[in-house]
Protein backbone atom coordinates (compact mmCIF):
# COMPACT_ATOMS: atom_id res chain seq x y z
CA UNK A 1 0.00 0.00 0.00
CA UNK A 2 1.56 3.24 -0.98
CA UNK A 3 1.42 6.16 0.83
CA UNK A 4 -1.27 8.14 -1.00
CA UNK A 5 -3.22 5.35 0.47
CA UNK A 6 -2.72 5.57 3.57
CA UNK A 7 -3.09 8.94 3.83
CA UNK A 8 -6.54 8.85 2.47
CA UNK A 9 -7.60 6.00 4.68
CA UNK A 10 -6.17 7.84 7.72
CA UNK A 11 -8.56 10.66 6.75
CA UNK A 12 -11.26 8.48 5.90
CA UNK A 13 -11.13 6.87 9.16
CA UNK A 14 -11.05 10.42 11.16
CA UNK A 15 -13.72 11.33 9.09
CA UNK A 16 -15.92 7.97 10.28
CA UNK A 17 -15.03 8.80 13.93
CA UNK A 18 -16.19 11.88 13.60
CA UNK A 19 -19.21 11.03 12.64
CA UNK A 20 -19.64 8.58 14.94
CA UNK A 21 -19.12 10.81 17.40
CA UNK A 22 -21.51 13.21 16.03
CA UNK A 23 -24.56 10.33 16.20
CA UNK A 24 -23.28 8.93 19.36
CA UNK A 25 -22.38 11.93 21.82
CA UNK A 26 -24.16 15.02 19.19
CA UNK A 27 -20.13 16.48 19.76
CA UNK A 28 -18.63 17.22 16.07
CA UNK A 29 -14.81 17.13 16.63
CA UNK A 30 -14.34 19.13 13.70
CA UNK A 31 -16.33 22.34 14.41
CA UNK A 32 -15.07 21.74 17.94
CA UNK A 33 -11.24 22.05 16.16
CA UNK A 34 -12.13 24.69 14.21
CA UNK A 35 -14.03 27.10 16.75
CA UNK A 36 -16.20 28.23 14.41
CA UNK A 37 -14.54 28.95 11.74
CA UNK A 38 -16.61 27.88 8.69
CA UNK A 39 -14.47 28.14 5.72
CA UNK A 40 -11.76 25.89 7.82
CA UNK A 41 -14.36 23.22 8.77
CA UNK A 42 -15.77 22.81 5.03
CA UNK A 43 -12.11 22.85 3.78
CA UNK A 44 -11.75 19.80 6.57
CA UNK A 45 -14.68 18.30 5.07
CA UNK A 46 -14.09 18.80 1.32
CA UNK A 47 -10.71 16.72 2.11
CA UNK A 48 -12.85 14.05 4.02
CA UNK A 49 -14.95 13.47 1.04
CA UNK A 50 -11.92 13.54 -1.39
CA UNK A 51 -10.02 10.84 0.34
CA UNK A 52 -13.74 9.18 0.28
CA UNK A 53 -13.77 9.06 -3.64
CA UNK A 54 -10.45 8.04 -4.05
CA UNK A 55 -10.94 5.00 -1.70
CA UNK A 56 -14.27 4.40 -3.42
CA UNK A 57 -11.18 3.75 -6.77
CA UNK A 58 -8.90 1.86 -4.30
CA UNK A 59 -12.02 -0.62 -3.54
CA UNK A 60 -12.36 -1.36 -7.31
CA UNK A 61 -8.06 -1.54 -8.14
CA UNK A 62 -6.51 -5.21 -9.02
CA UNK A 63 -4.32 -5.46 -6.63
CA UNK A 64 -2.47 -7.69 -9.06
CA UNK A 65 -1.69 -4.90 -11.38
CA UNK A 66 -0.28 -3.11 -8.38
CA UNK A 67 2.14 -5.93 -7.69
CA UNK A 68 2.81 -6.20 -10.81
CA UNK A 69 3.91 -2.07 -11.21
CA UNK A 70 5.77 -2.55 -7.96
CA UNK A 71 8.05 -5.26 -9.44
CA UNK A 72 8.52 -3.65 -12.72
CA UNK A 73 9.45 -0.40 -10.52
CA UNK A 74 12.17 -2.44 -8.62
CA UNK A 75 13.38 -4.07 -11.49
CA UNK A 76 14.60 -1.05 -13.72
CA UNK A 77 16.43 -0.08 -10.75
Amino acid sequence: MNILNKVALAILIIGGLNWGSIALFSFNIVAWITAGYTMLENIIYIVVALSAIYCIALLFRDESDEADAHRQSHSHA
